[in-house]
């Protein structure tokens, strides 16, 4: 999450700036180039609430939030209440706590800017995903509920909450979430799929099958559930049943790499080798920066004889498995 989109919507004002110099350095900030602005502010006395609030902004712009945060808490209601340079303060100090780890002090002056500028997407994700790290699920539910326009407390505004959960790898509070949602609303579309996720990368197998079934009847079209239906049944070494639903989910999405991967490992452990080096092969078409595919084509070709382009394969894969690792 950059600078730049988390102030995407944000008020740039000039407050009666006290000399050309403020006005231009605000002027260098809109531009990009903060670095140059919090030069041009060094002369200023930063003790003063509009020089502070633009020296806030511009290290905020340049990277550095501590500073930001050191510069602006003192002055942030010093600023007239309710202003517009209030309210830009209090979102800067609010988004740069944010991003220092600092979340649960962030959020007051989150829920502050908010309130002034309810219209503003970026604030509802920041703010939101301020609440659910520091366990306030019923606020943040609140929050998307407002930001995606659906009935608060509604199954689908628990559906929302527990993706944003997931998003922020809180996947215990996720399921709880979800739960809620089927219990308000069991046709609830996506909430058996991520459900059966959490399961299934947990080693819940038999659970997760049961809910990428459940899901698929109430959407027997969703290509991501027949592929984690099919990955959950190669884990239990169900290959026919495996291949049947990946096929499926190809059959919706063609362009996916996942299901090709899976189905290789499945056209494996049934002899298959030319279908599985063709399924890794389309694997790789699809995405050529997927280590997986290229090892395990690296490995088929390597079985069969072919060493100068297994070799080749093998050091695609340890290419970008350093490109992963840096």
């Amino acid at each position: 999450m950059t600078a730049s989109l988390l102030l995407a919507g944000a008020l740039w004002v000039v407050a009666q700036a006290p000399s050309d110099d403020l006005a231009a350095a605000r002027a260098l900030i809109d531009a990009g180039k903060p670095t140059e602005a919090l030069t041009r502010l060094r002369p200023f006395d930063a003790s003063d609430p509009r020089v502070a609030l633009v020296l806030g902004v511009a290290h905020y712009h340049a990277g550095d939030a501590s500073r930001a945060i050191e510069v602006l808490t003192p002055i942030v209601d010093a600023l007239p209440s309710g202003s517009a340079e209030q309210v830009e303060a209090t979102q800067v100090l609010g988004l740069c706590l944010y991003l220092a780890g600092r979340i649960e002090a962030s959020v007051p002056y989150l829920e502050r800017t908010r309130a002034a500028l309810p219209g503003n997407p970026d604030l509802a994700y920041v703010l939101g995903m301020a609440l659910v790290k520091t366990g306030q699920a019923p606020r943040a539910r609140d929050v998307w509920a407002s930001a995606f326009a659906v009935k608060p407390g509604s199954a689908a505004s628990h559906l929302l909450t527990a993706q944003m959960m997931v998003r922020a790898e809180l996947d215990d509070a996720a399921e709880a979430e979800l739960k809620q949602a089927l219990a308000k609303q069991p046709d609830l579309p996506h909430a058996n799929f991520l459900l059966g996720q959490t399961a299934l990368f947990r080693g819940r197998l038999d659970e997760s099958v049961a809910l990428f079934q459940r899901e698929l009847e109430l959407n027997p079209g969703n290509a991501q559930a027949l592929y984690r239906l099919g990955d959950a049944y190669t884990r239990q070494q169900k290959w026919d049943d495996a291949m049947g639903a990946l096929q499926r989910s190809i059959w919706i999405n063609p362009f996916f790499s996942g299901p090709y991967i899976l189905l290789g490992k499945a056209q494996m452990q049934k002899g298959n080798h030319a279908a599985a080096e063709a399924m890794w092969r389309r694997a790789i078409e699809y995405d050529p920066n997927n280590k997986g595919a290229h090892y395990l084509l690296a490995q088929l070709l390597q079985r069969t004889g072919r060493t100068d382009e297994a070799k080749r394969e093998f050091e695609t894969a340890e290419k970008l498995l350093g490109s992963a690792e840096r």
